[in-house]
């Protein structure tokens, strides 16, 4: 058998190793280490490479950004920014029809641009969020796909642990992504309340009315979300403003939520050694799916399986959007099994060179650019997409009285309104990068 049939036959061992349930990062290492191991007929030079690809994958500096943006999100949650981010929201929309569902969208955008990661926003957002839409009436399975269509907007906007890795992956600037990640990511917060908006009037007894609220009492709870806002212009804007790196800006930061969390309250001696412990978990976690990763894409590259998949793609002669429309239809099958930091690590290594040998009528960087928003949205759909997205599962477990049935019918409008934005940014890709202009 040649080495480029031992890696095309990895593909259906690795995925049998997660639907076994193996971490998916001792998965990825195990089949790279089984691959090496066949191909270089010895032990003696996987396990050589091995130290080298540990050293050269943790050595870089751009990686510190990842507990940074972790500890940051732990901080906003202990300093009570995600209820101000809610209370706000819900007192200028609640009086509306769908009015405090559509606060929690707005809620979950706020604390995106704090937090990086998806399911620590859902989570954190229906802690806050769930009572209070029980509180006015609104249908089980509309509040908990409501709230998991809303978690996806924490990688959506920036800052976003997911296209950091991206970014070092494909060796972009973090910055420029961060930039093209945020029109994206507004439209996505608009086109889910518009679905919201929709669903209301199409299921009129889904949704209850809260009296409206006095406009005194409106900008009383806007004053509150001053941290948010000073903690997200003083790291977006410090990078933006050439202050400081993507890095430095995650320091400032964490820090920065820290000192509010302190204020408020919620940073005690014991709440700081949590945070620093879950931080660190969650870090080991990403990094070691990050290693395995890596060491199943060098066994990638000894069999030129991305190679040769690129020159056969091109072979094909298909036009370039039809090849990009497959790519996403396969990352959006597999977002509903696998979780997104992975599919990135393990897929990107191969679609990432193909997508580059096409022709979109954009500079290579513009293209890696845009390549990577769109697979980012489309892993998020993923992660709601029936029947086994994730956020699905952690925002029902919250819930556990809502028949998951009921989740599943309501989550397709936001669905929906997701391809609806992936046509629009396939179909104009200035939507993404005119920022970068």
């Amino acid at each position: 058998m040649s080495n480029l049939e031992i890696g095309i036959w990895s593909f259906p061992a690795l995925l049998l190793l997660i639907f076994l349930r193996v971490p998916i990062g001792l998965a990825m290492f195990s089949a790279g280490f089984a691959g090496m191991w066949v191909t270089m007929g010895n032990t003696r030079l996987p396990m050589a490479q091995l130290k080298d690809l540990a050293y050269s994958q943790f050595s870089n500096y751009s990686l510190s950004i990842v507990p940074m943006f972790l500890l940051m999100g732990y901080f906003a949650t202990l300093g009570g920014m995600s209820q101000a981010l809610f209370k706000a929201a819900e007192n200028f929309l609640g009086h509306r029809k769908g009015g405090v569902a559509m606060a929690a969208i707005g809620a979950c955008a706020g604390f995106g641009a704090i937090c990086g990661s998806s399911l620590a926003t859902a989570a954190t957002m229906s802690r806050v969020s769930l009572p209070e839409l029980k509180r006015y009436g609104y249908d089980g399975g509309f509040s908990t796909a409501t709230l998991a269509a809303g978690g996806t907007l924490g990688i959506l906007i920036p800052p976003s642990v997911v296209l950091v890795i991206y970014a070092i992956l494909t060796e972009q600037n973090i910055a420029k992504l961060f930039l093209a990640a945020f029109v994206p990511g507004v439209l996505a917060a608009i086109g889910y309340m518009v679905a919201v908006s929709i669903y209301v009037r199409v299921h009129p007894a889904s949704a209850g009315v809260r009296e409206p609220v006095p406009m005194r009492e409106r900008f009383r709870a806007l004053i509150d979300v001053w941290p948010v806002l000073l903690v997200f212009l003083a790291v977006v804007g410090g990078i933006y403003g050439g202050i400081f790196t993507p890095t430095e800006g995650a320091a400032v930061g964490a820090l920065g939520t820290g000192i509010i969390a302190l204020v408020n309250g919620g940073l005690t001696w014991r709440t700081l050694l949590d945070s620093f412990s879950d931080t660190a978990r969650s870090s080991a976690m990403i990094f070691f799916i990050v290693l395995g990763a890596a060491f199943y894409n060098a066994f990638l590259a000894r069999t030129r399986v991305p190679q040769e998949l690129s020159e056969w793609v091109v072979g094909l002669g298909m036009t370039p959007i039809a090849v990009l429309a497959a790519i996403l239809v396969i990352y959006l099958i597999l977002g509903c099994f696998m979780d997104s930091l992975s599919m990135i690590l393990l897929t990107i290594p191969i679609f990432f060179p193909v997508v580059m040998a096409l022709d979109f009528g954009l500079t290579a960087e513009h293209t890696a650019i845009w390549f990577g928003i769109l697979v980012l949205i489309v892993v998020e759909v993923g992660l709601i997409t029936p029947p086994v997205g994730m956020n699905l599962f952690v925002i029902n477990a919250m819930s556990p009285e809502t028949p998951m049935v009921s989740t599943y019918r309501a989550v397709l409008y936001y669905v929906a309104s997701d391809i609806v934005r992936v046509v629009l940014l396939v179909a104009f890709p200035a939507i993404t990068l005119f920022l970068l202009a």
